[in-house]
């Protein structure tokens, strides 16, 4: 038998096969000499009581939403602390589409005492070390090791005293094992809170049982492939499993396959923190599958489903043939759009595919009926600009609308040559361009010329207003405050 790994399979879409690592403090440390009758009943131990060891949760404590705490891993999606960052990914853990790939399953070399690492705030498992290795080392290495699994990372002795005293809350939840302390530490320098810890632990309780120097190498990495450190909180609380991801089996192979899409290297590190789910999903079986579906199936042009990813990597975790399928069915109904304008569409903007027909779809279709435009209009303007069908009705479609038609003076159809109006500020872009040229006397009799939104402001001030770009701003500015103030002086 290769190692101490065991496997748990939860039958909860999609289908996770987990491999507990080699590093985990549920493996029993050893004297590295112990008679294989021994090992195999220690063997027996660990994988009878994984997620029953009274050490690892009280099950009479709750958690902070008032539920009682589970020893057992969920694949559920639970709402984040307040003080995380919003993410929208979520939901994409519930698809059954891709199939997840088993963590790396390493063979333990050695079951003695753990390694302290000079220059960084823990204890390290043994067992990585190889039993030669550690035979033929200096007697003051081997006494560091044996003695180091008992230091935290501030050099203290771990007791459940004092760990209750550096994380006060977190002990109140969770029977923290002193073994965690130097993870905890580490996990701290990216903003992580107690709060975040048991929001990670009921996620998915391992993650806080592995060895600092693999968590650290784990998300150096990371860090190196262009992922912010401001992003490391975030991703952890959506995936706190990246802690398992070994660098060598699965971190490299996705960020190769990412990178093998054409992707440049400057925007894996934001495609990552967007979608860390994906490192759950196996390359072979179900990335480069979506790859190929959307090339095969939906349509899109091999050199451009990097740039479909680019725009929307969480299409890579998402089950194409049915989002593909029932968007393409509605537009065709609906519109009477043909296939390449859909194709179009996402291609431009892939994040249709995961908009909601009901609440996403068909109140913006209905809105731009309901001011005179007709379906083949309609259809012009969604494949010109396909983010409209992301756009607020109330703070954003509407009133661009009114200020349209009152104050510029167009008609509805103008949009179906300058659909961009739609997506450009109002208070920003729009009304301060109209102004300016108004004060200017730049603007003529009849309906405001569209065009001149189009153009950055150095263009526009050169072609279209015949004045300095400071001056243009500086009218922008006092535009601004004096809406605002209007706008406060309303409320009050």
């Amino acid at each position: 038998m290769a190692g101490f790994s065991f496997s748990c399979f939860c039958f909860i879409n999609p289908p996770i096969l987990f491999t507990l690592p080699s590093e985990s403090p549920l493996f029993l440390l050893g004297s590295g000499k112990d008679s294989p009758a021994t090992r195999r009943r220690a063997r027996k131990l660990v994988v009878s009581n994984a997620h029953s060891n009274p050490k690892i949760i009280n099950p009479k404590k709750k958690s902070r939403y008032g539920q009682t705490l589970s020893p057992y891993d969920s694949d559920e999606e639970e709402e984040l602390d307040d003080e995380s960052d919003d993410d929208d990914d979520d939901w994409l853990l519930n698809d059954d589409f891709a199939e997840v790939t088993e963590y790396e399953k390493k063979k333990p070399k050695s079951q003695k005492t753990t390694i302290a690492k000079k220059g960084v705030k823990e204890a390290v498992k043994s067992w990585e070390t190889d039993e030669d290795d550690l035979d033929n080392a200096s007697d003051k290495k081997k006494k560091v090791e044996k003695d180091s699994w008992r230091l935290d990372g501030r050099g203290k002795v771990s007791t459940r005293k004092h760990v209750a005293k550096l994380y006060p809350r977190l002990s109140e939840e969770i029977d923290i094992d002193p073994k965690w302390v130097p993870l905890l530490d580490y996990l701290s320098t990216f903003g992580l809170k107690e709060s975040h810890f048991v929001q990670m632990y009921e996620r998915h309780m391992p993650s806080l049982q592995i060895n600092v120097v693999s968590a650290q190498e784990r998300l150096d990495y990371l860090l190196s492939v262009g992922v912010k450190h401001r992003d490391i909180k975030r991703m952890l609380l959506r995936q706190p499993q990246i802690l398992q991801y070994t660098v060598e089996n699965n971190l490299k192979a996705h960020i190769s396959f990412l990178m093998g899409l054409g992707i440049p290297n400057s925007k894996i590190g934001q495609i990552v923190a967007v979608t860390p789910s994906l490192f759950s999903y196996s390359v072979e079986n179900s990335l480069r599958p979506t790859i190929r579906y959307l090339i095969e199936e939906v349509g899109i042009n091999e050199n451009d489903v990097g740039k479909v990813v680019q725009l929307s990597p969480q299409i890579l975790v998402q089950r194409l043939d049915i989002t593909w399928n029932t968007r393409y069915m509605f537009l065709s109904k609906e519109l009477g759009a043909p296939r390449d304008s859909v194709v179009k569409m996402v291609k431009r903007h892939p994040q249709i595919l995961h908009y909601s027909i009901d609440d996403g779809f068909l109140p913006r279709i209905n809105f731009l009926r309901s001011i005179g435009m007709c379906n083949s209009d309609i259809l012009k303007v969604l494949t010109s600009l396909t983010q409209v069908l992301s756009l607020s009705l109330e703070d954003n479609l509407k009133p661009k609308y009114m200020y349209l038609v009152n104050e510029l003076k167009n008609e509805v159809h103008i949009l179906t040559k300058y659909p961009m109006y739609l997506s450009l500020s109002l208070d920003q872009r729009i009304r301060p361009r109209h102004r300016f040229l108004v004060e200017l006397k730049k603007v003529r009799k009849g309906p405001f010329p569209l065009s001149s939104l189009v153009p950055n402001d150095e263009s526009f001030c050169q072609q279209w207003a015949g004045t300095s770009v400071d001056k243009y701003l500086a009218f922008r500015q006092r535009l601004l405050l004096k809406d605002f103030a209007n706008k406060y002086e309303k409320r009050g």
